[in-house]
């Protein structure tokens, strides 16, 4: 027997109990509402995507070609849609995830308007918008449900067993749109009991993977900025701590922590830590500080910073705003000493930001961090803020010239020239694009491939387009053409917007609490017929 049989069952059996006070309860009916609301908590949720990320990480290290991937969404409906096209296009949700990014919260979600990615938006807009997007994903669960429920009425109605059983089969074997979100704790909004009331709000509300940076916290900025200042490893570390006795405390033992650095990119750092012993990590940290010798006290101004570094005294050079200056080239050995460091004390996963999306670059970094920490993986940005054409037509570029090839007929600084679209280059370097996340997840470590924030982007174009026509002289062809008739012949749900926003499960549900006197909005008159 089916579970929803067995639900059946069951509240046949609860409805019997009652001595008739419950006579017009349908058990099908309720059976069928407990089917389309499969979670009740966040933190259901959250327990069966850790699930679901274990999984897959431990496939991934068996086999690099079962990567991950997502994309950022800053709405609940953008989240619904891209889980419906996924499940359309591709037939599963498998190793499909959402990602929450910081930047789209402060950019689109903030009530103080459009904000720089400094973690200047308000703490409770991130778990706002996790429980959001499990709001609607969860209705898109309802709503596919409700439709093959009806289709089984419709088969039953029709004496058609063999139908009924297929549908019936279809209600039994229901994948979940409700996956894993990767979600963007920024630097952790403040010291590190901040970080576990964030983190904690953010687990109650699903979130099964949170993504902390090594950044300072009141001076964070954008990755793909300038300015980017980090914090010592044992600051880090008691973040990480705090994430982990978050998810302890709420019962999700298996949740998982991405361990950013923006070490890469960033030269500044506020706080020079305090050495315990030789070699320890206060130590190594500030030998990457640049710093100039002591010889007497003429060497030394009012209020200078002095340490001892190996045996010797010397002068960190500290800017005019007070923070200190990491040594020119450092960066590499920073980032592979933060993510040994994150992974020996809790962390799950790895991300580098780097600056530009380049497999070899990423592989060396993870192959010097696999000597010490051999399962460990990334989570990678392949960020909209790279321009990835010039990069891998410079990168085509240089191989080929590397090889001594003739490459004389292309013009390395003018590569985005729409002239070279077209070219031996350009086909190339698309190629190299396409294959990217299947070579970067073979060579490099790369265990879940993310675009963080296609969606803002996808707005921006497909209001264009739209707002170019609509306006101009195409007038409502512009809607037509462009939006409408593409919904109906690419087969989107959203082509009939009331059914999308609930309309049809409201229908279902009166008629579930009122039999035949129910006020139904469907019918012969609904114009959404006309999409049938």
């Amino acid at each position: 027997m089916s579970a929803y049989q067995d639900a059946i069952q069951t509240l046949t059996a609860l409805r019997d109990a009652q001595d008739g006070k419950w006579d017009t309860i349908n058990p099908e009916y309720a059976a069928r509402m407990q089917t389309q609301n499969r979670f009740r908590t966040g933190l259901e949720i959250a327990r069966y995507t850790a699930d679901i990320m274990r999984r897959d990480m431990a496939a991934y290290d068996a086999d690099t070609s079962q990567y991950t991937q997502s994309l950022g969404c800053w709405h609940g409906f953008i989240g619904q849609q891209k889980m419906l096209a996924v499940k359309r296009h591709h037939g599963t949700t498998a190793k499909r995830y959402l990602y929450l990014s910081g930047w789209m919260v402060a950019a689109m979600r903030s009530q103080f308007g459009p904000l720089p990615d400094q973690s200047m938006h308000e703490k409770t807009s991130v778990p706002a918008l996790i429980e959001e997007l499990y709001t609607f994903l969860r209705q898109a669960d309802a709503r596919e449900l409700g439709h093959l429920f009806k289709a089984l009425d419709e088969a039953r109605a029709a004496g058609d067993e063999v139908n009924a059983r297929a549908v019936q089969d279809r209600i039994d074997n229901f994948e979940t749109h409700v996956v894993p979100i990767i979600a963007d704790i920024d630097a952790g909004f403040g010291n590190e009991e901040a970080t576990y009331l964030l983190a904690k709000k953010m687990i109650e509300a699903g979130a099964c993977c949170i993504q902390i940076e090594n950044q300072v916290s009141d001076a964070k900025q954008c990755g793909h900025q300038a300015g980017k200042v980090t914090v010592p490893h044992e600051d880090f570390l008691a973040k990480i701590n705090a994430v982990r006795y978050a998810f302890l405390e709420l019962g999700v033992d298996d949740g998982v922590i991405v361990a950013r650095t923006d070490s890469l990119g960033a030269g500044l750092t506020q706080k020079i830590p305090v050495s315990q012993e030789p070699d320890d990590l206060a130590s190594q940290y500030n030998r990457f500080l640049e710093t100039t010798a002591v010889s007497s006290a003429d060497d030394v101004a009012e209020g200078d910073t002095l340490i001892k570094l190996d045996g010797a005294l010397r002068k960190p050079v500290r800017l005019a705003n007070g923070l200190y200056q990491f040594k020119p080239g450092t960066g590499e050995d920073r980032v592979v000493l933060d993510c040994i460091t994150s992974l020996q004390h809790g962390a799950d996963l790895l991300w580098i930001e780097t600056e530009k999306p380049h497999v070899g670059q990423i592989a060396g970094m993870v192959n010097r961090i696999r000597k010490v920490c051999p399962d460990a993986k990334l989570v990678y940005n392949n960020s909209p803020s790279f321009n990835w054409t010039l990069n891998f037509r410079q990168q085509v570029f240089d191989a080929w010239e590397q090889e001594g090839r003739d490459v004389s007929a292309y013009d390395r600084g003018d590569l985005m020239n729409a002239l070279y679209d077209d070219t031996e280059l350009g086909r190339v370097a698309d190629d190299w694009t396409r294959n990217f996340q299947r070579d970067a997840a073979r060579e490099a470590g790369i265990f879940h491939h993310l675009i963080t924030l296609p969606t803002y982007h996808t707005a921006a174009l497909s209001t264009d387009d739209l707002a170019k026509g609509y306006f101009g002289e195409e007038g409502m062809l512009a809607y037509v053409e462009g939006v409408q008739r593409q919904e109906i012949r690419k087969g989107l749900a959203s082509v009939k917007h009331q059914d999308m926003a609930g309309s049809n499960l409201g229908d279902d549900h009166k008629e579930y609490f009122s039999g035949e006197g129910a006020l139904k909005a469907g019918g012969k008159d609904n114009t959404m017929n006309q999409f049938a």
